[in-house]
């Protein structure tokens, strides 16, 4: 009875939910290389060409940022700034603006351009309408399907949360009657010599079973990002196994250098003299009438969990706090890895590698449910049609 429940359940579920998960899956798979795979397609944006010759110290950032601003319409204001110490990198300049309740893609960015400047001679490099981009569309659709926050995103959200139930009752299905023989080969081994639908069921339950525990992480890790309140609780409960209370980043006030004549400029400058190792730097520029500035530090360009803040004060022309991914409560530091954990990122190439086959594996599980569901199906019409035939002869 209860398997007979859980398998009404998992099929059910999984016919509901199963366009979506593959399309969150594929997605996920091509998203997974998207800083590598950005530099490859787009050298011309990325690296700055011929290097030779050029100040080795980057411009200030507001005659950067003056630039970046001119090449744009004067109605898209950039509101971020990423930025690689690395000699042969641009520096690339967002503006972004969005409509929280448009319905598609095209309405909710009112628009997203990314300017791609040369930090040693302020020449702007290339500018992306990064509406159309194709890893911008394929994030788009990974998070919200393409129909904009508000259609989108509880679409997504609902079947992610879905796709727990259904990798955990899949499980059940899964179990070997008898873990001995014939059965118990069939659960961990694909015998490629059987009929094609005997295949793609050993296809559906074996892969289901390998795929287990990435796809609870890709789908724990992705409620996350879809409900705000499971990320608190989460990080709450992982907060009260640490007894001892983290530092909270509060310094005695460091006075910047006065090398240049803008407040923001001596930050950069500040930031990029005492942190000559980090790969990446962004800058969230705040509105006229506030008084700081903060800059994120990256020490790895690709993971967004290891990181400095720094905080600065722009009537005191100083730094006033850091805050350290180190010192971060054990939820914390894994709300701060939930990305990295989400893309494979939390380790080196081979993480991502996982990610990627993980993703494709968890693709395959509704095509081929699908099938079997058809299959079964089929097989039921054709039994039907069968005794009706057998009642009229």
């Amino acid at each position: 009875m209860f398997k007979t429940v859980t398998l009404w359940l998992h099929k059910w579920l999984g016919i509901i939910t199963g366009v979506v998960v593959t399309i969150l899956s594929l997605t996920g798979c091509i998203y997974t290389f998207q800083d590598e795979l950005k530099l490859v397609a787009y050298p011309e944006k990325y690296f700055i060409s011929g290097t030779t010759g050029h100040p080795t110290i980057p411009l200030p950032l507001s005659t950067l940022l003056h630039n970046a601003q001119k090449s744009l319409p004067t109605d898209e204001k950039i509101t971020r700034v990423d930025l690689y110490p690395t000699k042969n990198r641009t520096w690339v300049f967002r503006a972004v603006k969005t409509d929280e309740n448009a319905f598609g893609h095209w309405n909710y960015y009112k628009y997203y351009k990314r300017v791609f400047v040369n930090p040693y001679s302020g020449q702007v490099q290339h500018v992306e309408n990064s509406k159309t981009e194709f890893f911008q569309l394929t994030l788009q659709l990974h998070l919200n399907l393409l129909l904009g926050k508000r259609f989108g995103h509880p679409i997504v959200a609902w079947s992610t949360a879905i796709f727990i139930i259904i990798l955990l009752s899949g499980i059940v299905l899964w179990w070997p009657k008898k873990w001995k023989g014939k059965n118990l080969k069939r659960s961990f081994w694909i015998d490629t010599k059987v009929k094609w639908k005997r295949l793609n069921h050993d296809l559906h339950n074996v892969i289901g079973f390998y795929s287990l525990f990435i796809g609870l992480i890709f789908a724990i890790t992705g409620l996350a990002f879809a409900f705000p309140g499971f990320k608190k609780s989460y990080i709450a409960t992982f907060n009260v196994l640490q007894s001892t209370t983290a530092s909270s980043g509060r310094i005695s006030p460091v006075p910047l250098p006065t090398a240049e004549n803008q407040f923001q400029d001596n930050a950069l400058r500040y930031a990029l003299t005492n942190y000559p190792t980090a790969e990446m730097m962004s800058i969230r520029l705040k509105k006229d009438t506030q008084t700081g500035m903060d800059i994120q530090v990256r020490h790895d360009e690709k993971r967004s969990g290891v990181f400095d803040w720094l905080y600065f004060d722009r009537r005191g022309n100083n730094l006033y706090e850091i805050k350290s991914s180190e010192q971060l409560h054990y939820g914390d530091k894994l709300g701060a890895l939930n990305y990295d954990i989400h893309t494979g990122s939390i380790g080196n190439i081979s993480t991502k590698i996982i990610a990627c086959l993980g993703s494709l594996c968890c693709a395959s599980l509704p095509i081929t449910g699908y099938i079997i569901w058809m299959n079964k199906s089929k097989k039921k019409r054709k039994k039907g049609y069968q005794q009706n035939v057998n009642k009229y002869c």
